[in-house]
């Protein structure tokens, strides 16, 4: 891995939170639990950090306690550097600043942080797309097209009732992009942008100077959309796996994905492997009548009952005679004995007592808050 000095990444660790409201109450997209051990913000740092870039401005909105104590240094993704590194940037970051809108009003938050930096480059990411991807095949792209901004896309099914926040590019034969359309009534196959853009860094200073003095707030809407004529967009296919946590339910089918053996060697490829906050747990314990099959569990589990189909973060515990199917527990939920469970998405640390029968639909998903007692 070459150091990109070049490149600035910018990571929207709060955008799109509303679209999954359940989740982010007491947290920001960011720092939603993924895969048994991942939050979401480790799929854009170790992507950005597998391309080579040095410096990362992670920016933040509000309830980004837990996020920051999962980034806090940077050390597991070599962003503890005294040149560059991890630059996390609240809202609350200069005088007269806030929670902002739109990616320009958080732009102009930190402006400062952007204002000084000397890369010539500036990859921008949400947290909401689970991909493992390099940017620098899409920056030679960037900048061999001559585009302003080149956004980054997969083809995938769109359908606008399950794929709320999206947007659907139209691309002419040379990657130019002639419309850019948000939440459209279409349906099928469409370029579904995935929210990650490339800009040269003078580019996005003036088109956020721009935007400051024109009270301007959306990216998407008072750039992307209103002045697409008076600037060259390009547009660079992503061809790997994607997923976009953009409503519970897809949370829930992108957690239960991981199941499947190829999507999870292409999301998680050992050739740019994805970073996180170490636990340090002990291995998971079976118990003599434990049943396990097409599972995933995390370090630190108890397992001494059934459990099939299931995605299990770090120390839950399932006891003796309960059942759990097609299920997402995450850290420090405790399953009693003799419950039947299916199709449910538990937060952190929920506590099911003894006997307990809980059903939801892979449509549907039962959610049960944080420590949640049931």
């Amino acid at each position: 891995m070459s150091i990109n000095q070049n490149v600035l990444g910018l990571i929207f660790a709060s955008i799109n939170d509303s679209a999954v409201i359940d989740l982010t109450k007491l947290r920001t997209m960011g720092s939603i639990p993924y895969g048994g051990r991942y939050r979401l913000v480790d799929f854009p740092l170790s992507n950005m950090v597998n391309s080579g870039i040095s410096e990362v401005g992670v920016i933040t909105k509000s309830n980004y306690g837990s996020l920051l104590d999962h980034l806090g240094s940077g050390r597991e993704w070599d962003l503890a550097r005294k040149k560059g590194g991890l630059h996390l940037l609240p809202p609350f970051s200069q005088v007269g600043g806030g929670t902002y809108q739109g990616r320009l009003e958080a732009l102009s938050n930190i402006w400062s942080f952007v204002e000084h930096t000397r890369a010539k480059y500036v990859v921008l990411s949400n947290c909401d797309v689970i991909t493992t991807i390099d940017f620098n095949d899409a920056l030679e792209h960037h900048q061999t097209s001559g585009a302003d901004i080149t956004f980054i896309y997969g083809k995938g099914i769109y359908n606008r009732d399950s794929c709320p926040n999206s947007c659907i590019l139209q691309i002419d034969e040379n990657d130019t992009i002639q419309e850019v359309l948000t939440n459209p009534l279409l349906s099928g196959e469409c370029n579904i942008s995935l929210d990650m853009f490339i800009m040269n860094t003078d580019f996005l200073k003036q088109v956020v100077l721009e935007a400051i003095s024109k009270n301007q707030q959306s990216l998407i809407r008072d750039v992307l959309q209103a002045r697409k004529d008076e600037f060259v967009f390009k547009a660079y296919e992503h061809k790997g796996c994607f997923y976009r946590v953009n409503s519970l339910e897809a949370y829930y089918k992108a957690n239960l994905a991981l199941l499947n053996t190829k999507i999870r060697n292409n999301i998680f490829s050992t050739e740019a492997p994805i970073y996180t906050k170490v636990g340090d747990n002990p291995p998971v314990k079976y118990g003599l009548e434990a049943n396990v099959k097409n599972s995933l569990i995390a370090d630190g589990c108890v397992i001494e009952g059934t459990v099939e189909n299931c995605v299990l973060f770090r120390g839950v515990r399932v006891a003796k005679g309960a059942v759990v199917r097609n299920s997402v527990l995450m850290q420090g939920t405790e399953i009693g004995s003799g419950c039947n469970i299916d199709a449910i998405v538990a937060d952190k640390n929920v506590t099911i007592s003894e006997n307990r029968v809980l059903t939801g639909s892979s449509s549907y998903p039962l959610y049960l808050g944080k420590k949640a007692k049931i």
